[in-house]
């Protein structure tokens, strides 16, 4: 049975047995642990070693549920390294990558995950492990300013999922997060755009427009980056380009706001939202307004 609830099946009777020998364990010195106080006359380690793999197991899964995902972590590793060919090493694989998720130990994570895609690409927590090592890309993507090549890592590992596991209970999921990270991509490149239009650097400014339009098209950016290109060729008075433009925008986002002040831009200079001339934004119009791809 794959390992679904993580953190809430160490309640079990070996565990309790275990923990009913701490006491107060817990009040004592942190630094060897509270199995020293279970075994007071020997070392953490050799106590340790002592135990059976599922009472090892089980106490880093308390030590999870008790908020030190560290000594979770470090347990997990002795049952793999004590017990490398059982189950509760497999089992103890997947917990070390979902507890240094946990600590925001995202590398870690991303090595524990992909040891586990490895070792055992069968198991029915083989799309979790996948899962992880995306989500390990996607939760240090949250400020647009990041470093794009995680934007771009979190797209690959989360396509994985999608396509290897369609039908796991983390495809769902993965969709939605590639959708943002997608997102994300296209707000860098509009961040970057609106830098150079600011300062009249418009053919640079252009490219990331259209770098927008043309590989986004599907975010949230689309809208804006149309009236930016809009903006951006009336300043260099490429009007047929700007007309262009203004045209798409229209007909995809018409009760935006952006074609508005599109509309309003065009018409202030004595024009329209219409196709015009040759060039890559009347391809883009054909192709995907009147459906003529060659």
């Amino acid at each position: 049975m794959p390992i679904r609830s993580h953190v809430k099946t160490f309640a079990t009777l070996s565990l309790l047995a275990v923990l009913a020998a701490c006491g107060s364990a817990r009040d004592g010195d942190r630094r060897g642990g509270f199995l020293s106080n279970i075994f007071p006359s020997a070392p953490a380690q050799q106590s340790l070693e002592s135990l059976p793999p599922d009472q090892i197991y089980l106490l880093g899964e308390a030590e999870l549920e008790d908020g030190d995902a560290r000594e979770a972590v470090r347990l997990f590793s002795e049952v793999e390294r004590l017990y490398p060919y059982s189950d509760w090493a497999k089992r103890a694989l997947i917990m070390s990558a979902f507890a240094y998720h946990a600590d925001r130990e995202y590398e870690q994570s991303r090595g524990a995950a992909q040891r586990f895609i490895d070792f055992y690409p069968a198991d029915d927590d083989a799309p979790y492990a996948q899962y992880l090592l995306a989500i390990s890309y996607y939760d240090q993507i949250d400020q647009v300013g990041r470093d794009q090549g995680l934007t771009f890592q979190a797209l690959q590992a989360l396509r994985t999922v999608i396509e290897r596991y369609p039908d796991s209970e983390y495809a769902r999921s993965s969709i939605l997060k590639f959708d943002l990270a997608f997102d994300h991509l296209a707000g860098k490149e509009m961040e970057i755009g609106r830098f150079y239009l600011k300062r009249g650097h418009y053919p640079a400014a252009i490219n990331r427009f259209r770098a927008v339009v043309e590989e986004f098209q599907t975010t949230t950016h689309t809208p804006e980056a149309l009236h930016r290109l809009v903006e951006s060729y009336l300043s260099l008075g490429l009007t047929d380009e700007a007309q262009t433009a203004g045209a798409i925008l229209g007909f995809n986002y018409q009760s935006n706001p952006f074609y508005q002040d599109s509309f309003e831009l065009l018409q202030g200079r004595g024009l329209e939202p219409a196709p015009r001339g040759t060039g890559w934004l009347v391809d883009i119009y054909r192709q995907v307004i009147r459906g003529q791809w060659l």
